[in-house]
């Protein structure tokens, strides 16, 4: 019997990933602006990085145990309500709490949205692959977008960038309230399928996962203020260098899914693994600015099918309930990372702090291969 895909979930998960894409990425900016506007040091903006990854984490384990128990619909809309009241604080006010309130939040949208655009899309792509890399390619042009909008309304006036996301976060939540999901009939239950525990090619590509996203929320997190504090680029074109960065991820992404599809993603992502630690090891070397950006689009394009392609490779368990385990688990590398960065770079500089991301860069090659060697057998 032909599967019957549900083209309005899969087009608002295309949309409010669009938007996530502006919100998340936005966040690395937002706290160099506002580390320049209260004066903290570089171990507060490794916490707030930190505590929004720790609320998207959370709300990743919660999107996949509170739908058995209200539904699929209202825990979605519980949780993506962070995005706009995370950003209208960070608008209001500078007080410390009140910040690491506000970044916890917006994470909470953050974890949310990954959990319900990976169900809503994936479940009703013929081809996950595809489906996936399309989906990160929409999260990419919002990422694209993102320093633009930034910058423009930073010169409008300092808190216009912070009230433009809770306006975005806003209509992300309002797309899910008005798009129907499992779980909106009263009294629907589905049975919960834990077999994915078992499996170890599901811990493995978390394992790969983890070092992604820890590579990922690094690099947009702290690179911009990595080139300031540096001098490789001026203030202001430190800046764009998120553009630089998603623009190559934009482009390889669409690639992938409509010109070059992956037909062997293990093969795929030991390539992509190479390609990473070797462009990152060499960008954090450089001392020019034409060499930093062309390392930095290198270093995109190298990451930019790894994540998409190691979800779909994740096939038949993929569900509500193991995108809820998987993608907070791995998100915890989204957590640590930036917080050690902050560490190192207090005690011995930004950049001591950004040559740590070495480490997770050679982890995705590693649990690329051992995915190969699984594959093999």
């Amino acid at each position: 019997m032909e599967q019957q895909y549900n083209l309005k979930q899969r087009n608002a998960g295309f949309y409010s990933f669009f938007i996530s894409g502006i919100c998340a990425i936005s966040s690395g900016i937002v706290v160099s602006l506002l580390q320049e506007q209260a004066g903290f040091d570089y171990g507060t903006t490794g916490t707030l990085l930190a505590l929004m990854n720790i609320g998207n984490l959370l709300a990743g384990f919660a999107a996949g145990t509170l739908p058995g128990k209200i539904g699929m619909k209202r825990t979605v809309v519980l949780l993506t309500a962070g995005y706009g009241i995370g950003y209208l604080i960070m608008g209001v006010s500078a007080f410390i709490p009140a910040l690491m309130a506000a970044f916890f939040l917006a994470g909470l949208g953050k974890g949310s949205t990954i959990n319900t655009c990976t169900i809503l899309i994936g479940n009703n792509s013929p081809n996950r692959t595809v489906g996936m890399n399309l989906m990160h390619s929409c999260y990419a042009l919002g990422a694209l977008f993102c320093p633009f909008l930034i910058a423009w309304a930073a010169g409008v006036f300092p808190q216009l960038p912070m009230m433009m996301l809770s306006v975005l976060g806003a209509t992300l939540w309002l797309a899910f309230l008005l798009t129907p999901m499992e779980g909106d009939k009263k009294g629907e239950r589905q049975k919960t399928d834990w077999s994915f525990l078992k499996s170890k090619l599901f811990w493995l590509l978390t394992g790969l996962i983890f070092c992604q996203n820890a590579v990922e929320v690094s690099v947009t997190g702290w690179m911009v203020t990595y080139f300031k504090d540096t001098g490789i680029l001026s203030g202001a074109l430190s800046t764009y260098t998120v553009t630089v960065m998603w623009a190559a991820t934009l482009i390889l992404r669409l690639l992938y899914a409509f010109v070059f599809p992956i037909k062997r993603p293990a093969r795929a992502m030991i390539f992509m693994g190479v390609g990473c630690t070797a462009f990152y090891f060499f960008m954090i070397q450089a001392q020019t600015q034409t060499m930093a950006i062309v390392l930095l689009f290198a270093f995109a394009a190298a990451m930019a099918g790894m994540n998409p392609t190691a979800v779909a490779s994740a096939g038949r368990m993929t569900s509500v309930t193991s995108m809820g385990i998987m993608l907070p688990v791995a998100s915890s590398g989204a957590i640590i990372m930036p917080w050690i960065i902050g560490l190192v770079a207090e005690q011995a500089g930004i950049g001591a702090g950004m040559a740590c991301v070495i480490a997770p860069c050679a982890g995705m090659l590693l649990f690329s291969m051992a995915v190969k060697q699984m594959e093999g057998r």
